[in-house]
């Protein structure tokens, strides 16, 4: 492969590459909306922990958060040991564990149980993102990567807006001396299991294993995927430590605005089932069904504000303008009642949603393509933090004061200030300078990044978020 690729093996490229979206995006999809539920459905039982087991808004808003700490101290071991035994046997792993811990929080009886399997529900799904993204390396060519990697995170919008409905219709169900929300998890939770099922025996470990493409699809495909990886051997460095990274001003920038958003998104995602119920007297299939119009306003906006910003280029105002839409909105939210709330943080979700889109491509031109996969990820585990601190410190609010409107006036803030910040960030290296990180001239390292595929592209959905 060492000559451009003829006519006939670019087609039998593009064909075998059809063929495997075809048989893998659909599961992978699936495989996310049913992690993402996993993850946020205690927004749905809130009321119902209180009620039935005295968990208050502070002890809540901790086991909300506690999950993203199981989940950042697990990542990387959870990454290593993918590497060990490939991603086939390692996701059907991380299936079955995550949804074993979601079925167990139907047995929480207490603070100590409801923080322990929060922790533990983080852990078992570390390594999820990137055990997917490493199975898209081992089965599509780098051009075709990007594409798979949009599909795969519209699962987080799906799932953002199909949760509610959801949730809420199980809570109806009673039965077994168990109450609704015992039911909810149990039956969110085996469906993660049911689902392992079919990731064993429907994925397979590598391409050669694949029944379904033909020999000479088989033979381009492994061929191509392999030359590329000789040519990331090629070009590899040693990776710079965290510190090293997060000493690069522009990457510390890129961490605290993706923080930012992450923040407000994590907020509104584990609070708002709560607001939504003081708006009158609905019951929990109505505070689903509110629930989805904040994220299906927020994927239309998404997908408008992404088009307004490829016709008319500067990215860092697009994003700087969808960080002060939600800075508004959460604002505006604090100076009505209940219903003006809900419409003032659908408004809000115009700005965070689109500003987690509109965000990634500022990094991905900056960095060098060698390190952009280590960058972004960094980027990511940091910005996941946001889901700790903010439903920990709603919770606090609303225990101590009665109220979330300090944590609301919080979200504001930290919007505002990113959007002003954003401005700082670069969207190309500095040139003719010394690239800090990779030890080459940035007009070197941006070069390559223009002529070599990105390792890793979240897409228009953002990150794992």
């Amino acid at each position: 492969m060492n000559n451009l690729p003829d006519s006939t093996h670019a087609s039998t490229l593009a064909l075998a590459a059809a063929k495997v979206k075809r048989h893998v995006l659909p599961l992978v999809v699936v495989m996310f909306i049913v992690n993402y539920i996993d993850r946020v459905n205690i927004g749905f039982v809130r009321s119902h922990l209180e009620t039935d087991l005295g968990i208050g808004a502070a002890a809540y808003g901790l086991g909300a958060g506690l999950f993203f700490v199981g989940y950042a101290l697990f990542e990387v071991p959870s990454n290593m040991l993918l590497q060990r035994y490939g991603a086939r046997a390692w996701l059907t792993r991380i299936m079955f564990t995550w949804g074993a811990a979601a079925m167990a929080m139907a047995f929480v009886r207490g603070e100590t149980s409801f923080y322990v399997l929060r922790f533990i529900l983080g852990a078992a799904e570390a390594g999820f993102f990137p055990g997917i993204i490493y199975y898209f390396t081992q089965w599509l060519p780098a051009n075709e990567r990007g594409k798979a990697m949009a599909i795969f995170l519209s699962g987080s919008a799906i799932a953002s807006v199909i949760s509610g409905p959801v949730s809420g219709a199980l809570l109806h169900i009673s039965g077994a001396g168990l109450h609704g929300w015992q039911w909810m998890f149990l039956i969110e939770g085996f469906a993660s299991i049911v689902l392992c099922g079919f990731v064993w025996f429907w994925l397979q470990s590598h391409p050669s294993q694949a029944k379904w493409l033909s020999a000479e699809e088989k033979s381009v495909l492994i061929a191509t995927i392999a030359e590329e990886q000789r040519e990331r051997e090629a070009a590899q460095v040693i990776k710079p430590s965290m510190f090293k990274l997060l000493a690069d001003r522009q990457i510390a920038l890129f961490c605290f605005i993706y923080f930012s958003i992450a923040l407000t998104i994590y907020g509104a995602t584990f609070w708002l089932p709560s607001m939504i119920k003081k708006m009158g007297n609905l019951g929990d299939f109505q505070v689903g069904l509110l629930n989805s119009i904040p994220w299906i306003i927020s994927i239309v906006a998404m997908y408008g504000f992404a088009a307004l910003a490829g016709k008319w280029k500067f990215q860092q105002a697009w994003v700087a303008l969808t960080l002060i839409i939600a800075a508004f909105g959460m604002f505006i939210s604090t100076t009505g009642g209940p219903i003006f709330a809900f419409v003032a943080i659908c408004f809000a979700a115009i700005g965070f949603k689109a500003a987690s889109a509109l965000f990634w491509p500022i990094p991905q031109a900056y960095l060098d393509a060698r390190i952009a996969a280590a960058v972004i990820a960094l980027i990511n585990s940091i910005g996941n933090l946001g889901g700790f601190v903010a439903p920990t410190t709603f919770g606090f609010l609303e225990q101590t004061t009665g109220s979330i409107e300090g944590g609301l006036y919080g979200l504001a803030f930290t919007s505002l200030v990113a959007a002003i910040v954003i401005f700082f960030a670069r969207t190309t290296p500095k040139r003719d300078t010394p690239d800090s990180l990779s030890g080459r001239p940035a007009t070197v390292a941006q070069a390559e990044q223009q002529d070599k595929p990105q390792a890793l592209n979240p897409g228009p959905s953002g990150a794992a978020v």
